[in-house]
């Protein structure tokens, strides 16, 4: 279950990096927030999802990059929904909102000891339930 939760924090984090560094990039280029914006980040996300491949890059440096890759279609989604809360963003608050996209991610990567913590505190507290008779 470490793992998972290793991987899922990392996955998460990959993500919201990658969304808020298509913000910027957006709201660097000068482009408002726009339902033609917004259609054409679906649009990527669409193409991203039907043109993964099973590639097996395996593990680098500790990192899955397998399931980085299968997930990155989720990333312009990711960036779509500032979109749809903030409809008239302008090219400057959309540079903000990446900013604040990327918080999000370096906050969840920083959390990821506590979210290990509080597991390890839940399955000690379940062993200890348990009893010695269930083990």
């Amino acid at each position: 279950m470490e793992t998972a939760i290793r991987t899922g924090t990392m996955q998460v984090t990959v993500l919201c990096l990658v969304a808020a560094g298509i913000l910027l990039a957006v709201g660097v280029a000068g482009i408002p927030a726009s339902l033609g914006l917004l259609v054409f980040l679906l649009a990527l996300a669409a193409g991203l999802y039907y043109t993964r491949t099973d590639a097996d890059a395996g593990t680098v440096l500790g990192v899955d990059v397998d399931g980085l890759l299968s997930a990155l279609w989720l990333a312009p989604v990711l960036a779509a929904l500032p979109l749809v809360l903030e409809p008239a963003a302008s090219a400057e608050e959309l540079q903000a909102l990446g900013g604040l996209v990327g918080l999000v991610g370096m906050l969840n990567y920083f959390l990821r000891p506590v979210y290990l913590l509080a597991y390890s505190l839940v399955e000690a507290v379940h062993e200890r339930s348990r009893g010695p008779t269930e083990r």
